[in-house]
């Protein structure tokens, strides 16, 4: 049976049938999805359309309540969500069931949002006038959504998205389709009102491609290229938008540093969740006094890393998403190889009990930073370690990149983590912390090619999904 996309309340078949296999294990068939076409998509907005009306002007406490129900549902099938995602997407499940858990929060802080929407009265320059400014919702927004957090990262744009009143159109990563379903269900027993969310399970190129021609906004996160695709189709439309792309972080170390904290805050950054994250330290900028020591750190810790199934409870390592990324990852280590990066750990593909994607936890040094190894976004368990004097050149190092979302810094020195915190390009910085890592109710976001459009997440949220009126009143 095929599994269906949610239209107007009511959960529909696809014109093309898409097999997802586990991962970890090849053999497992976990389902056949329906895939949305074009007149799905139609459908959907007409849906939201009509909904978004009455959802619009709907009570405060409407749309907090049907908030808080998202989250509890969240909440009360967490191991249940945890174990899909985890079979799909390859994530071990202690760090499935904390991206679970993280995606159950912001629905309740947005629960809370709802009874909060910000305005303003003002005075007039004129006698006898007073001036409101409002908020109301921007429409019907399509959601763009990607597969290495299935769950949390929708939840950052659906849960704002409905708590002011918009409709959604969402269309997740194809490669993910089985912990969107599971969420979508969880939205549509809420008590939503229906048309309001629709889920449209579809290839970008065809799918995305109809949600951005129809929405009056996008929210989307994904690669830079795709991002900048669509941030072209929606200037021509003239509709905002929001996008949230591409990462090569940089995590400096001076010779100052804590060096065992360093190594195991670089190890973190880098690898768990197979460096699948935007925010992953990919860039490992060390000094001169403390380089070779770290490299060493970093090489024992990482080539201790278990490496194995995503179900199986000793797993720290599972196995990255597909073999297009499989094969991307390797790509790339023959890229470091030919460019004479030292490979000091890692570096091959991996044969385990069961037939998957596994790769070992792959560390290079001996790098400079103009090697393409250290220019383009690898998004795979794989880093690289850059030599560099001083602190000086390690902040020009870490500047020189067309990225800037996370940054972070080892240092026992506060006036380089200020001096860090101040200069450094990038839209999150860390100090002592890796760069991937954050809290639900703050604002998440970058520069130059890691994000463009107002923030996302926390109370900043309610800049992308409300639009700004200006009442004059005669008293």
């Amino acid at each position: 049976m095929l599994e269906k996309n949610l239209i107007g309340g009511n959960w529909v078949g696809g014109a093309q049938a898409l097999e997802i296999r586990n991962p970890s294990d090849l053999s497992d068939l976990i389902a056949t999805y329906g895939l949305a076409g074009t007149g799905e998509v139609e459908a959907a907005f007409a849906a939201a359309r009509k909904a978004q009306p009455a959802w619009g002007r709907a009570t405060l406490e409407q749309r907090s309540l049907v908030l808080e129900a998202i989250a509890r549902g969240i909440f009360d099938n967490k191991d249940k969500l945890a174990q899909i995602l985890a079979r799909e997407g390859g994530k071990t499940v202690p760090d499935a069931l904390g991206e679970v858990m993280r995606a159950g929060h912001i629905a309740r802080f947005f629960a809370g949002e709802a009874l909060r929407l910000p305005g303003e009265k003002l005075g007039s320059v004129r006698p006898n006038v007073d001036v409101e400014i409002t908020r109301d919702p921007v429409g019907v927004v399509g959601l763009i959504t990607p597969w290495n957090f299935p769950v949390a990262t929708p939840m950052w744009k659906i849960a704002p998205a409905l708590a002011f009143g918009n409709g959604v159109v969402w269309k997740p990563s194809e490669k993910t389709p089985g912990i969107s379903v599971a969420i979508a269900e969880i939205v549509a027993a809420s008590g939503i009102p229906a048309g309001v969310f629709n889920l449209l399970i579809g290839a970008g190129p065809d799918v995305g491609a109809a949600v951005i021609a129809q929405a009056d906004a996008i929210s989307f996160t994904g690669s830079s290229t795709t991002g900048r695709r669509i941030a072209v189709a929606c200037a021509e439309r003239l509709i905002r938008c929001q996008m949230e792309m591409g990462g090569k972080n940089p995590l400096v170390v001076l010779d100052d540093a804590d060096l065992d904290l360093a190594a195991d805050i670089a190890v973190n950054g880098a690898f768990f969740q197979q460096g699948q994250r935007c925010t992953a330290s990919s860039r490992l900028i060390v000094t001169s006094g403390i380089h070779d020591a770290f490299v060493k750190a970093c090489a024992d810790r990482i080539a201790r890393l278990r490496v194995g199934h995503a179900l199986k409870a000793e797993t720290q390592i599972g196995p990255v998403i597909d073999d297009t990324q499989f094969r991307k990852n390797l790509g790339y280590i023959d890229i470091a190889k030919s460019e004479n990066a030292r490979l000091a750990t890692g570096g091959e593909a991996l044969e385990l009990d069961t037939k998957g994607y596994y790769l070992a936890p792959t560390l290079f040094a001996d790098t400079t930073n103009a090697m393409r190894i250290n220019r383009e976004e690898v998004f795979g368990p794989v880093a690289t370690v850059i030599r560099v004097a001083d602190y000086e050149e390690a902040l020009a190092v870490a500047n020189d990149t067309d990225y800037g979302l996370s940054a972070g810094i080892c240092t026992t020195s506060m006036k380089h983590a200020r001096h860090f915190q101040r200069n450094v390009e990038a839209g999150m910085t860390m100090l002592n912390l890796p760069t991937a890592g954050v809290d639900y109710h703050t604002p998440f976001g970058g520069r130059k090619a890691s994000s463009y459009g107002p923030r996302e997440q926390g109370r900043y949220a309610v800049e992308f999904y409300t639009q700004i009126k200006t009442s004059y009143l005669l008293a």
